[in-house]
C-alpha cells in the first residue's frame, strides 16, 4: 500500500507544499455545515459574484483571492483583482491587495475574474500571481509596519486606470517586488493567470498561463515559456523550461508544478498545456539570474499519445477528437504521479481520465510507466486526493469517485446533480467536497461508502476546502465561510 504525507496546522500553500496532496491531520472538524449563523459558523464574508479562490492560513491570518465585487474599502470601485488577508478568529480585514483590471483585454483578464491563484507563504513573505500575470512578493503584515522595498510605488500600482492617484492606507498590501510575465517574457495569458507557486528552497517555480488569442485560433506568443523559475528574495529570473511547446498548447497552460523525490534525487514535475508531463532537475541553490538558462529535462510522459500534436487549433470545437490538456494540479505520492487530464472543457473532446504514473526512469517513459488509467466523465478540472490507499476525485460527469490507489479499480462512486470543479479535502476521517450547484458532501473516508451529510449553499463551490486549527474553510462563488464545532 502506498504511503502519504499530510499537512500540519498552518496551511501555507495549496495542499501539501511539495506534492499538492490535499490531506490534513486536523481533527475535531464538523460533520454538518450550517451556512446560517445558527449553526457551527464562526464567521463568513461576502465575496461578491465570482470567487474561485482557495485560502491559505498562516500565523492567525487567512489569505484568499477575489474580485472586489463586494468592496471592503470604498476607495476601490468596480471589478479588480483582490487578495484579502483576514483575521483567523473574526474574519475582519487585516490588509488587502487590489490590482486594476486589464479592461481593454478581456480575454487576458476575464471581466468578472479576479485573483484566482492560491497564494504561497514562506516565512513573512506572500507570493501570488495577479490577474495581470504579475508575480508579486508581499509583506505578510501589509503596510501597517511600513512600506518596505525595493518596490515602493504602491500608489501608482493601485491607481492604474483611476482618474487621480489614490492614497495608501495601513490596511493596504505592501509589495516588496514585482515580476511581470507579460513585460519581461512576452507571455500572453488567457482568461485567468492561474498559477500556484511552488517554493523550493530560495527558488519559485510557476507556470505562466501562456495561451491562445481571443478567437482561440492560435498562440500569439509561441516562444514564451510555459514554466519559469524566479529568485524568491529578489524576483530575478533564473531559468525557463526551454521546451518550445507554445504552438502545441491547445487552450492555455494552467497546471502548476510539484516536486518529487525519485531514486534519491529531487525532480520538478510539470504538466504542460500540450498534455505532456515533464520532469526537470531543480536548479542548484546558488543559481544566479540568467535569462538564457533553461531547465534540464530528464523525464517525460505523454498523457494522450494518440491525440493531435500538430495544427492543434484545427480541432477547436471538436467534441470527438482534440488534443488533451491539464487543468488540475498533479499530485505526487511516493514514487507515483497522479494526474487528471482530458479534452478542453470549452473547446475539446468529451473525454477525460485519471492516470497513475511511475516516476522512475529517464527519457520518454510514455510506453513503459503507466500503472493504470481510469476513464472519467466528459471533462475534469479537479485534482486527485490520495489517502490510506484510496484516491478521491469528482468529474464533469457529475460523479464523485473513490478508487483503489494501487489498481485504479472503483471502490465506490456517488452520482450528483452537478459537475465538480474543486478538489476534495481528506481530514479527520472525512472527505469534504463540493460541486458547481453548491452541494457540499461529507463522506466517511474509507472503502465503504457512507454519506455523513449533504448541505446546500446558495452558489457553487469552485475553490477547495481547507482545514486549519480546528476550523474548516469553505469558499463558494459568492461567500467565504469558516466553520468549527
Amino acid at each position: 500500500m502506498i504511503s502519504f504525507h499530510s499537512l500540519t496546522a498552518d496551511q501555507p500553500q495549496w495542499g501539501d507544499p511539495r506534492t499538492h496532496n490535499l490531506v490534513s491531520d486536523e481533527t475535531g472538524l464538523p460533520d454538518h455545515l450550517d451556512p446560517t449563523a445558527a449553526g457551527n459558523l464562526r464567521w463568513s464574508i461576502d465575496m461578491g459574484n465570482s470567487s474561485y479562490g482557495t485560502p491559505v492560513i498562516v500565523d492567525g491570518k487567512v489569505i484568499i483571492g477575489g474580485n472586489n465585487s463586494a468592496p471592503m474599502d470604498d476607495r476601490f470601485t468596480g471589478i479588480r483583482g483582490t487578495l484579502l488577508c483576514l483575521d483567523e478568529a473574526s474574519g475582519e480585514l487585516i490588509w488587502q491587495l487590489t490590482v486594476p483590471k486589464l479592461t481593454d483585454k478581456k480575454y487576458l483578464d476575464w471581466h468578472l475574474g479576479g485573483i484566482c491563484s492560491a497564494p504561497t507563504v514562506v516565512g513573512d513573505h506572500v507570493y501570488v500571481v495577479s490577474n495581470r500575470a504579475e508575480v508579486l512578493c508581499l509583506d505578510i503584515n501589509g503596510l501597517a509596519d511600513g512600506n518596505d522595498g525595493p518596490f515602493v510605488d504602491e500608489v501608482a500600482f493601485i491607481s492604474a486606470g483611476s482618474d487621480s492617484p489614490l492614497t495608501l492606507e495601513p490596511h493596504d498590501a505592501d509589495i516588496l517586488w514585482r515580476f511581470s510575465m507579460t513585460e519581461q517574457l512576452d507571455v500572453h495569458h488567457h482568461d485567468a493567470a492561474h498559477s500556484i507557486i511552488l517554493a523550493h528552497g530560495d527558488h519559485l517555480y510557476l507556470n505562466t498561463a501562456n495561451g491562445v488569442d481571443p478567437k482561440h485560433s492560435h498562440i500569439p506568443q509561441p516562444d514564451a515559456p510555459s514554466l519559469i523559475v524566479l529568485d524568491r528574495h529578489t524576483g530575478g529570473l533564473l531559468a525557463t523550461d526551454g521546451l518550445g511547446i507554445g504552438n502545441e498548447i491547445f487552450h492555455c497552460n494552467w497546471s502548476s508544478p510539484v516536486v518529487a523525490n525519485v531514486d534519491g534525487h529531487e525532480r520538478i514535475l510539470f504538466c504542460g498545456g500540450n498534455g505532456i508531463c515533464y520532469g526537470f532537475e531543480p536548479l542548484p541553490s546558488d543559481a544566479k539570474p540568467d535569462r538564457g538558462r533553461t531547465l534540464r529535462k530528464v523525464w517525460q510522459f505523454d498523457l494522450d499519445p494518440g491525440s493531435p500534436k500538430e495544427h492543434v487549433h484545427d480541432f477547436v470545437g471538436n467534441r470527438h477528437e482534440s488534443p488533451t490538456n491539464v487543468m488540475s494540479q498533479p499530485v505526487v505520492v511516493g514514487d507515483r504521479l497522479f494526474v487528471s487530464s482530458g479534452g478542453d472543457i470549452w473547446w475539446g473532446k468529451n473525454e477525460a481520465s485519471l492516470q497513475c504514473i511511475d516516476l522512475s526512469g529517464t527519457g520518454d517513459v510514455t510506453t513503459t510507466n503507466l500503472l493504470w488509467r481510469f476513464p472519467l466523465g466528459r471533462h475534469c478540472s479537479a485534482s486527485p486526493t490520495i489517502h490510506d490507499g484510496l484516491v478521491y476525485i469528482g468529474d464533469f460527469g457529475r460523479t464523485f469517485y473513490c478508487l483503489d490507489a494501487d489498481s485504479g479499480a472503483t471502490v465506490w462512486k456517488h452520482p450528483t446533480k452537478a459537475e465538480f470543479w474543486s478538489t476534495a479535502l481528506v481530514a479527520d476521517g472525512k472527505v469534504y467536497v463540493g460541486n458547481k450547484r453548491g452541494s457540499m458532501f461529507v463522506f466517511e473516508a474509507g472503502r465503504q461508502k457512507k454519506l455523513i451529510s449533504e448541505m446546500q449553499f446558495e452558489t457553487g463551490l469552485y475553490g477547495s476546502p481547507v482545514a486549519s486549527a480546528g476550523t474548516l474553510y469553505i469558499s463558494t462563488f459568492s461567500r467565504f465561510f469558516a466553520f468549527a464545532p
